[in-house]
């Protein structure tokens, strides 16, 4: 009696579906993905149980060292339309920097390639004298900088003569009331602190009395989310 033959069959798997698949995911990812934000000094938020995020757009962040230096971070709208991260930082600039040049007449003019570096920035925070000369520098020298930085703030408030922290502030109100988006930033929303669990309170206290000085009373305070075992 004759074997019968089995018929075989190709263990070929055509892997183009899967191909343009797995592209779809990568790109879907990389357009909606948020990446983390470089940062001048590492702060460890202190620990709370309050679960509400904080905005990631039409935001002012401080970002308060552990030794006191501050910094800040400016975010506009996603919607370009309306006011987007590099025309909100744009305009501050110019805004916060002739402030500084009314009581400071010898400060250099900003040229437009030194603009344009300062709307890509995530953080920035140096004394507006040495401001020019930061933006300059390449990357790698300015971020060196920026660790030895931070805006000058005052420890006591003196009226009518704003530190250099308040001159920033009165630039981003200034901005978003003409653009029709006050309420965003004082609802409470619009400002938030961030400093490490360790930072001497005193330090963040200062930051809280310049922020009421310029009539930004509500502010949120950004923490970690406590654990159980917390």
């Amino acid at each position: 009696m004759g074997k019968v033959k089995i018929k075989k069959h190709s263990t070929h798997i055509d892997m183009t579906a899967m191909s343009d698949v797995t592209v779809l995911l990568l790109t879907f990812f990389m357009l909606t993905s948020t990446f983390l934000q470089k940062e001048p000094v590492q702060v460890i938020t202190p620990p709370s149980v309050s679960t509400e995020v904080v905005p990631s757009e039409k935001l002012v962040q401080v970002l308060v060292g552990p030794d006191g230096k501050v910094y800040m971070n400016l975010t506009g709208a996603r919607d370009s339309s309306v006011l987007s991260s590099e025309n909100f930082r744009l305009e501050v600039l110019h805004r916060a920097y002739n402030l500084y040049r009314e009581k400071n007449p010898s400060a250099p003019k900003l040229t437009v390639a030194e603009e344009t570096e300062f709307t890509k920035l995530n953080t920035f925070g140096v004394p507006m004298k040495d401001l020019a000369h930061w933006l300059d520098q390449p990357m790698e020298k300015r971020d060196e900088e920026l660790k030895t930085g931070g805006i000058p703030i005052a420890m006591s408030i003196k009226d009518g003569q704003p530190n250099e922290f308040q001159i920033w502030l009165r630039a981003i109100k200034e901005v978003m009331q003409e653009r029709g988006l006050g309420k965003d930033l004082t609802n409470g929303r619009g400002v938030a602190i961030k400093a490490g669990q360790y930072s001497p309170y005193h330090l963040v206290q200062v930051v809280m009395d310049n922020l009421q000085t310029e009539k930004l009373n509500k502010f949120t305070l950004m923490t970690s989310l406590k654990s159980e075992e917390e």
